[in-house]
């Protein structure tokens, strides 16, 4: 076995699907199925137990898959020591960073770190954050950018935050509404109460969205009972409804920028939510080898929010 075979029947374990495997890995679905017979054959017994809706790990295949990840972890780490050895001349990172972050960050971030750093290759994970906190137990990637609540943190990981963030209310322009918000010093938009948006619809995303979750918290917090129009799993669409009319949502501070132009809002923050809010953080995993290049990045992330905080 090699480290690409190795590799192959991870990911096909890790999406439990021959066709979802091979977009990750870059490959057509027939050379990674005929591969993954290759294996197969030369162990003699079958690794996967095939379905029409996809696949699953036989007991053969759950030995190999938990010593497929640990030889790929092993290996990993010992060209993140060589990379260091070479002095940054030569190596890759892997890095988690759920969507919207990816977003704001990424095109920031990443020409600063190729123009000193041009030989490190770079492999980007975006998913939400439940899936990218997997991903660091596994040893998939080696640090992530993401969001957390104190309260909901895996305690076998580490939380570096960076800066925290309170939700706001979106509306359309100048809502009927508007005109009981209140204007607080020091504050970059207005207070207002909740409890007065009781007979309007919102918006809001799916309930296994961190940021759900979230407006949820403040909900319960606050004894409010939102009447729900409609779910989502994007927040940008959720914020453009509001926009125009269609409903109100929740949205963190530190998104209303992240598109910029079109569908201009109104933005509240909500009166009595002193404690509910989510912080945007570095996560490693102490287990896990952290290479010298994962640190220069780590570090040209944290350098980048001490210089530009988000304000409230």
């Amino acid at each position: 076995m090699n480290d690409r075979e190795l590799l192959y029947v991870k990911t096909i374990a890790d999406t439990k699907s021959i066709s979802e495997a091979s977009k990750k890995l870059f490959v057509t679905q027939p050379s990674l199925s005929q591969a993954l017979q290759k294996i197969e054959d030369r162990l003699g017994t079958p690794l996967f137990i095939r379905y029409q809706n996809g696949v699953k790990l036989t007991l053969a295949g759950e030995k190999y898959y938990r010593a497929a990840t640990e030889i790929l972890k092993i290996y990993n780490e010992l060209c993140n020591e060589i990379t260091e050895i070479n002095n940054l001349k030569k190596g890759k990172i892997t890095i988690g960073v759920t969507n919207y972050l990816a977003v704001y960050l990424l095109p920031i971030i990443l020409p600063k770190f190729r123009k000193k750093w041009p030989n490190i290759e770079i492999y980007i994970h975006e998913d939400n954050s439940y899936n990218i906190e997997d991903l660091l137990m596994k040893g998939s990637v080696d640090f992530a950018i993401m969001h957390y609540e104190s309260d909901d943190d895996n305690k076998s990981l580490k939380y570096d935050a960076l800066c925290e963030d309170f939700f706001v209310l979106v509306t359309k322009r100048n809502h009927p509404l508007s005109k009981y918000a209140e204007k607080v010093e020091g504050l970059d938009y207005p207070v207002i109460d909740l409890h007065l948006f009781k007979d309007e619809n919102f918006v809001l995303l799916e309930r296994d969205k961190r940021i759900r979750q979230i407006c949820d918290s403040i909900f319960e917090e606050l004894n409010f009972k939102p009447k729900i129009a409609l779910l989502l799993r994007n927040y940008e669409t959720a914020r453009r409804l509001a926009s125009v009319g269609f409903g109100v949502t929740c949205i963190p501070f530190g998104y209303i920028n992240i598109f910029e132009g079109e569908y201009d809002a109104d933005y509240y923050f909500i009166k009595g939510n002193n404690k509910t809010s989510w912080k945007t953080c570095i996560v490693t995993n102490p287990n896990n080898y952290i290479s010298k290049a994962a640190r220069v990045f780590i570090n040209l992330v944290k350098e980048y929010y001490r210089t530009h905080p988000v304000t409230i």
